[in-house]
């Protein structure tokens, strides 16, 4: 091993202070020119063209950071961003350009026909309503603007599942189940925002109680039948707007519509029977009518026929009265096969009409034959 070199710098076996060097010692093969290797935690790599010194703890992790040894280069951290001519930076720049992109977006709003928008300091107070167009605020936060569709016709099921039960009770003190259907739309948004905590329960209850007034007004055939459905759904319209008004909520309603009348889920069946028992009374009853009618036309016709005959009797009696007396006769005559002549000397009456019987019973039994 006498004249090989580690790879620390310092050959093997050399005489002097027995083989070892100090911490702070300068390496050999500095200034003697031996070229021998270098070592490679030192800065240099080992070049010779360049002074060395000793490793240390803070020359080993100088340039070494969490991901690993920091290089140079464009993604290392000497990376800079471009400048624009004379060595100023973009930076201000797009500074400013993302800060009127926000003050576009945030305070430029297009509001549809149909729409109207709420605008708010911060999220709390009221400020003012943006008509349909465009319209300019402050920039968010400081005024937010919240959009809604105020012409949209919406819809609000009374009881909310159909397969719930809502039981009204009727004038004649009887229960029926029934469901509804609300159609309303915003009149006042500002009202409707900000007037009510919560508009749409309002709107539920001021219909369950509308309906339940007009339902105890009528009994309950005609509730079930539907006869007086069009005037329930009229006056719970009209009293539903009325104590909306009053509570100046800013729903308008546009209309009820009664979707189902039945009777308790307990009784159902015996209410069916009721039903269709009525209505066996109510097909007699028309029936009935029916018959009465087809009477009293033909007895109307058999009467101004009458009156026509009276017209011509009295203008020529006698000729009327023989007519008739020929006609009544005619009509029983032609019944009978027996004729009563009361005149004397009168040729004796020939049975034609038998005659004419016995022959026709000839010829068909000799057809048969």
């Amino acid at each position: 091993m006498a004249g090989k070199r580690n790879p620390w710098g310092k050959p093997s076996g050399s005489d002097g202070d027995g083989g070892s060097e100090g911490p702070g010692d300068e390496p050999r093969g500095a200034d003697d020119g031996s070229g021998g290797p270098r070592n490679p935690w030192l800065p240099g790599g080992g070049s010779g063209d360049r002074p060395r010194r000793s490793a240390s703890i803070e020359d080993i992790f100088k340039n070494r950071g969490p991901e690993g040894p920091r290089r140079g280069g464009p993604g290392g951290p000497r990376f800079r961003m471009p400048q624009r001519s004379g060595g100023k930076s973009w930076f201000p720049l797009a500074l400013l350009a993302v800060a009127a992109i926000w003050l576009f977006t945030s305070s430029v709003h297009f509001v549809q026909p149909r729409e109207e928008g709420i605008v708010t300091w911060m999220g709390g107070k009221y400020s003012r309503t943006l008509p349909s167009g465009t319209n300019f605020t402050f920039p968010w936060p400081l005024q937010v603007v919240d959009i809604e569709n105020v012409s949209q016709i919406r819809q609000e099921r009374i009881p909310a599942a159909s397969s719930e039960e809502k039981l009204i009770l009727t004038a004649d003190q009887n229960l029926v189940d029934l469901s509804y259907l609300v159609r309303w739309n915003i009149s006042d948004l500002t009202l409707f925002r900000f007037q009510l905590a919560d508009p749409e329960g309002t709107l539920t209850e001021v219909a369950e109680a509308a309906m339940r007034a007009a339902i105890a007004e009528q009994d309950l055939d005609t509730v079930l039948t539907g006869e007086g459905r069009a005037n329930i759904q009229l006056n719970v319209r009209t009293n539903m707007q009325a104590v909306l008004d009053a509570l100046e909520s800013g729903i308008a309603v546009q209309g009820i519509e009664i979707e189902k009348t039945d009777a308790p889920q307990q009784v159902i069946e015996a209410f069916n029977d009721v039903l269709a028992a009525r209505q066996d009374a109510e097909r007699d009853l028309n029936e009935a009518r029916r018959y009465e009618q087809q009477l009293i036309a033909q007895a109307q016709g058999d009467a101004a026929a009458f009156n026509n005959i009276y017209e011509e009797y009295r203008l020529a009696p006698e000729v009327t009265r023989r007519r008739l007396y020929y006609e009544t006769m005619e009509s029983v005559l032609a019944k009978t096969d027996k004729t009563i002549v009361e005149a004397q000397g009168v040729t004796p009456y020939l049975a034609l009409p038998e005659v004419r019987r016995r022959a026709n019973e000839a010829a068909q039994v000799a057809g048969g034959q």
